[in-house]
């Protein structure tokens, strides 16, 4: 048995970052930008009016000054405003030549085509200058996922396209007699394939594409047609099968295969029946079939995997601490994730940590990270954890 982080090691050992591809920038969300985007314009590209009001020079004040036109966000004032004048102006539009500031329209009293200063007028100027935001040149540095606010960003920008990792194809295949498809009917000793469905959200949310492959029986000839059906993929994730039992077949095929296995059995818990190697060519990683393990690996292993692929450093899930809310006895031989709720930035950890408990998983929003023989904690201490 090895450690998580001797694992996780051995998982980037066997992903290489994919090729980019060029999409519209309509596309890019949520997408790891591969090359850097240039702007190929000041924003903004002229002075600005921030406020509704008059562009005015601030010689001419207190004035009066004379209205001599108007200008609208895309509609600039032509003309050159001299001593004396003043321009109605909007937010938005481009301050006139002459102006140097922009007196907001409550501040000022209007006669007619006439204006005046008002005694406690604010003393701002309400000019965005060329640049205020970027200017010419400025980057946004690969790698990064693409966020709205990144994509707005780089549009304004002006680039239409950005060059960014291809999305990893990941199979996925579940492995069991005992299991159906949601929505059918279950045999008396049957269950549905769970695990399946909630991988498959974790890796669509890390931007790779998901793939659910039929499952396959507990026979050699069922496991070695669903293996057949990888071809293509980037990565091949088997669920269950991979413990060392009468009808755990997925480790045996496997080698039998001419898998080159990286590793078998990781000190963590839940989890500990996991394995990875390469696999026909392809990257694979075996989860086990107990619906909380599968989840929990996938967060420890798969994520990180799914980064690292589409060109993101390889590192394990970041983590944070925050205070628990009671105390912990001390933890076994193996790194423990536990289930727990964070709330007003107290852990509470929940009171059952059975490995098929999917209700716990589910209403948990964080993992408990407890290093191997870790001592006892007391309530108000900090702890490392893992936000979901």
């Amino acid at each position: 048995m090895i450690s998580v982080d001797e694992a996780l090691a051995h998982v980037f050992d066997l992903v290489t970052p994919l090729a980019s591809e060029t999409v519209p920038l309509r596309k890019a969300a949520g997408r790891i930008l591969a090359e850097n985007v240039t702007a190929t314009r000041d924003q903004p590209p002229f002075r600005a009016s921030i406020m509704d009001g008059y562009a005015v020079r601030d010689a001419d004040l207190p004035g009066p000054l004379t209205v001599i036109g108007e200008a609208a966000a895309g509609h600039r004032f032509e003309r050159r405003i001299e001593p004396g004048q003043a321009v109605r102006i909007f937010t938005g539009a481009p301050v006139p030549d002459g102006a140097d500031r922009v007196i907001i329209q409550e501040d000022v009293t209007r006669d007619g085509g006439r204006i005046h200063l008002k005694d406690d007028a604010d003393t701002k100027f309400y000019v965005r200058e060329v640049g205020a935001d970027f200017c010419i040149g400025t980057k946004i540095e690969a790698p990064r996922k693409l966020t709205a606010a990144d994509v707005a960003l780089i549009a304004s920008m002006n680039a239409a396209e950005v060059v960014v990792a291809r999305r990893p194809r990941v199979a996925l295949l579940a492995t069991g007699d005992e299991l159906v498809m949601p929505g059918e009917t279950p045999e008396p000793d049957q269950i549905i394939a769970s695990n399946t469905f909630g991988l498959a959200a974790m890796i669509e949310a890390e931007g790779a594409i998901a793939q659910i492959l039929p499952i396959a029986r507990d026979t050699e000839s069922s496991l070695e047609a669903a293996l057949a059906l990888t071809i293509g993929s980037d990565l091949l994730v088997t669920i269950g099968g991979a413990s060392v039992g009468d009808h755990d077949l997925v480790g045996a095929v496997a080698l039998k295969r001419g898998m080159d296995r990286s590793f078998y059995k990781v000190a963590m818990r839940p989890g500990k029946p996991l394995m990875a190697g390469i696999l026909d060519g392809i990257p694979m990683i075996g989860l086990p079939g107990n619906p909380v393990s599968s989840m929990v690996c996938g967060h420890i292993f798969l994520r990180p995997a799914l980064r690292a692929l589409q060109g993101l450093n390889a590192q394990k899930i970041p983590q944070e601490t925050a205070n628990l809310a009671a105390a912990l006895p001390q933890n076994g031989p193996r790194e423990h994730y536990v289930r727990a709720i964070l709330k007003d930035g107290t852990l509470t950890a929940a009171d059952r940590q059975d490995s098929a408990l999917l209700t716990v998983l589910a209403s948990a929003n964080a993992l408990i990270v407890r290093a191997p023989n870790d001592p006892p904690k007391n309530a108000g201490e900090k702890i490392n954890f893992i936000n979901l």
